[in-house]
């Protein structure tokens, strides 16, 4: 069914001969040069997910997850076989699994958040905005501008947790799904690599162990959990530290904040 004739990506402008019509139209093709090419719209609008959102109460949100990105790094160095891996090892892994982790934890604690849609700037107030800032010396103005998460991406989020508190996890099923993603044997840089996959082999068998342990009944429960596990690859860190940390502190480089808790006492 044709989308309504309100949508932006479904309506034609209208022709205008004014000036300020032929500056926006040529700064908006030159944008559109710098751009990669997109996919064609599939059936349907996608506008609404396409669209910038923010925390509704970014401070409350943001406190809310950095106790548990706190707690998911107490886990994590908690776990003896981490421990033992060189520092540098282990700043591989949470670097790359520290998102996920959170996700997790998030789901584990139960947070609720809610968004807002932002109102995005007009092209003429983003002409306007990096004109002033190419006059200040600044070459690629928008390079530095915080890209605010979409709608879909925070639904991703959202349907993720949903799922998770579909499934009533317990304590101990968590645990061994944080340590099937934090031992991840196939990123690059990592030395012990067939000491980690182990680890993370020994993960996937304990949950195994413990799914058929306990919910004997639910022969269908171990591979839903792989699901949950699957879903996580989707998972952003740029989209969660700038919907979560950024608003409360600001442009803070994750990189060098894990590493600073890494080798804090938590």
């Amino acid at each position: 069914m044709a989308c309504v004739a309100g949508c932006r990506c479904c309506t034609e402008r209208r022709r205008h001969s004014s000036i300020l019509y032929s500056i926006l139209k040529s700064e908006e093709q030159k944008e559109a040069a710098r751009q990669p090419p997109q996919e064609p719209p599939g059936p349907g609008c996608s506008c609404g997910s396409r669209r910038r959102v923010a925390l509704r109460s970014p401070q409350v949100a943001g406190k809310a997850a950095s106790a548990v990105l706190v707690k998911t790094l107490r886990f994590v160095k908690s776990v003896p076989c981490f421990q033992e891996l060189p520092l540098d090892e282990q700043l591989v892994l949470v670097r790359s699994c520290w998102a996920p982790l959170l996700v997790l934890g998030l789901a584990q604690e139960r947070v609720h958040f809610e968004t807002v849609e932002t109102a995005e700037p007009s092209m003429l107030q983003r002409i306007l905005t990096d004109r002033r800032q190419e006059q200040q010396g600044q070459q690629h103005p928008q390079s530095s501008s915080p890209q605010l998460p979409s709608a879909g991406e925070i639904q991703a989020i959202k349907g993720f947790l949903a799922k998770c508190w579909s499934l009533d996890i317990s304590t101990k099923e968590y645990a061994y799904l944080k340590g099937t993603v934090l031992f991840n044997p196939d990123l690059p840089g990592l030395q012990c690599v067939q000491y980690i996959q182990g680890l993370q082999r020994e993960a996937q068998q304990a949950l195994n162990e413990h799914v058929r342990l306990i919910h004997r009944g639910d022969q269908a429960r171990f591979a839903k959990l792989n699901v949950v596990l699957s879903l996580l690859r989707s998972i952003n860190a740029n989209v969660i530290a700038e919907l979560f940390f950024r608003p409360i502190i600001g442009t803070v480089n994750m990189d060098d904040m894990l590493l600073e808790m890494l080798c804090a006492k938590l």
